[in-house]
């Protein structure tokens, strides 16, 4: 994949890293990678949401995205894990600004049954935003998971992360950690599995089952070629 503008459409810091870093890493140095924040991040989770903290989020965030190659960025301040106290339609005209302003050839975002509210409305809003109309110009789009949302959902039925595509990361895991690192408010310690330990362990698992080291895996939802 070349000269291809990529866009990740992520609810919350760290998302943009967890779900697709080591991808990114790789695409950055022959495309243009773009992300879209679209919520705060902590202020479900703290009782001082200071803006010296969210600030401090965002400049954590910044500091990660860089060591992928990420330097465009842009962040929204939709409420934590309170996605659905807004109407969708005004979480869709956001994501619309950004797809007309940066014109994505690919999408990577969340999967449509995470555990966390703020992800299935982030990837719902996605594709409403990318309803085939004819005259859309149509991005792929990939669903990544997320460890303590994607892997903690009932895993059954439509509930389960079904991935198709698998990315090989095994020379781009370790700037994936080392971007993680900057998320210390976010991350947590091993055995959970939003920790640095657990993320590599996810990758080596994913890794195992298709004869790779590393591996990052996508559920590639709609793709539409004129040929193959």
């Amino acid at each position: 994949m070349k000269n291809k503008n990529i866009l990740i459409i992520a609810a919350h810091p760290d998302d943009e890293i967890l779900g697709c870093g080591g991808t990114i890493a790789k695409l950055a140095k022959n495309n243009n990678i773009y992300a879209l924040i679209l919520g705060e991040g902590i202020t479900s989770r703290s009782s001082d949401n200071s803006e010296e903290k969210l600030k401090k989020l965002k400049e954590d965030a910044k500091k990660a995205q860089k060591i992928l190659g990420i330097e465009n960025s842009y962040f929204e301040r939709f409420p934590d894990n309170s996605f659905d106290s807004i109407p969708l339609l005004k979480i869709v005209k956001k994501i619309e600004e950004y797809l007309n302003k940066i014109n994505p050839d690919v999408i990577f975002t969340h999967h449509h049954s995470d555990l966390n509210i703020d992800h299935r409305i982030t990837f719902q809003a996605v594709f409403t935003c990318c309803r085939p109309q004819p005259s859309f110009h149509h991005p792929d789009i990939y669903c990544f998971e997320i460890p303590s949302s994607t892997d903690w959902q009932i895993l059954t039925g439509e509930a389960m992360f079904k991935p198709n595509i698998f990315i090989d990361i095994s020379e781009t895991i370790d700037q994936k950690l080392k971007a993680l690192e900057n998320y210390k408010s976010e991350m947590r310690d091993y055995p959970h599995t939003r920790s640095l330990k657990g993320v590599k362990i996810m990758a080596q698992n994913w890794g195992r089952k298709v004869g790779k080291n590393f591996i990052e895996a996508f559920e590639l939802v709609r793709s539409v070629k004129d040929n193959l």
